[in-house]
Order: structure tokens, then C-alpha cells, then sequence
């Protein structure tokens, strides 16, 4: 199990550092940076399991695409609007998301109960693995402070990038 409170701590203790290490990297845009975090993304799956965690579902929300709710309210059975009414609100940057956490779609052993027809928000997380990773580098200093293996990732970069 993943003792996410010593996570919080660690990870808050590394904020400030986190930040500017990142925004150096977002300037300097490496031309390795992509395979750098890509395999340092095996690597901290490779160590870290997410249903020993899922802080990502427990704390936050994923955004809800027109085509997410209506995979999702498919998949349980329920109108578009239904859904919407019951689980999401619109955000302060207009998007839809959870109207609370933990995610109600989140069983007592972590495991997610639409996971098939999950968000896809949410099949992607942690972001760690896509293209033009300098892009999001501020969507990764936030996801450090909720997924452990997104922290390991960022110290293992501050070694690369020394």
C-alpha cells in the first residue's frame, strides 16, 4: 500500500523546487525530454501500482468530454442529461467534472466501475507518456503533489537534467 499521506508531505516539501526545475525544462525544451519522461514512466509503473493508490480518483477530477458522459451514462444504463444531473457540474474553466470526490465510480479496492468506458481523461493520466511533453509541464508540476509516480518521474528528471 501507498502511504499517501508521507506522499503529500514529500511532495509538498518538493513543491517549490518541482515548479522551478519544471519551468526551466518548459524553456529549455530538451529534444530528448519526450523519451526521457516516456521511460521514466515504465520505470515508475514498473515500481508503483495504482490500485495500491488511486489518489488521482480519490482527490481529483478528470474533465468530461461530450463523448465521455455519454460513454458513461451508457455504460450505466442512464440518459445523457441524468447523468449530467447527477454526477457533474461545469468548473471555473467551463469544463464538466465530478460534482465530488472521491470519484463515485471508485470501489472500496480501488478499482473503477465504468473502467472500460472510463473518461478519457482518465485512461490517459498521468500525461507522463504522451507527445510534446514540455506542453504540459505545468499539468505535471500539478500532478505531482496527487500521483506518486508522477513525483518519482520529476526527481529522476533532476537527475538527467542536473
Amino acid at each position: 500500500m501507498i502511504d499517501l499521506e508521507k506522499h503529500k508531505i514529500i511532495a509538498t516539501q518538493k513543491s517549490k523546487e518541482n515548479k522551478e526545475f519544471l519551468a526551466r525544462l518548459k524553456k529549455k525544451k530538451p529534444k530528448d525530454l519526450d523519451d526521457q519522461f516516456h521511460d521514466l514512466h515504465i520505470d515508475a509503473f514498473d515500481k508503483i501500482d495504482c490500485l495500491a493508490c488511486a489518489n488521482c480518483c480519490k482527490t481529483t477530477s478528470p474533465i468530461f468530454y461530450q463523448k465521455d458522459i455519454e460513454r458513461v451514462a451508457k455504460r450505466l444504463k442512464m440518459k445523457v442529461q441524468d447523468f449530467i444531473n447527477q454526477y457533474l457540474h461545469i468548473d471555473e474553466d467551463n469544463d464538466y467534472v465530478l460534482n465530488s470526490a472521491p470519484c463515485p465510480f471508485l470501489d472500496h479496492e480501488n478499482y473503477c466501475m465504468v473502467y472500460e468506458d472510463r473518461p478519457t481523461a482518465c485512461r490517459e493520466y498521468p500525461h507522463t507518456d504522451r507527445k510534446r511533453m514540455y506542453q504540459i509541464l505545468d499539468l505535471t508540476y500539478k500532478n505531482t503533489i496527487v500521483c506518486p509516480a508522477v513525483l518519482h518521474i520529476v526527481d529522476e528528471l533532476k537527475v538527467v537534467y542536473k
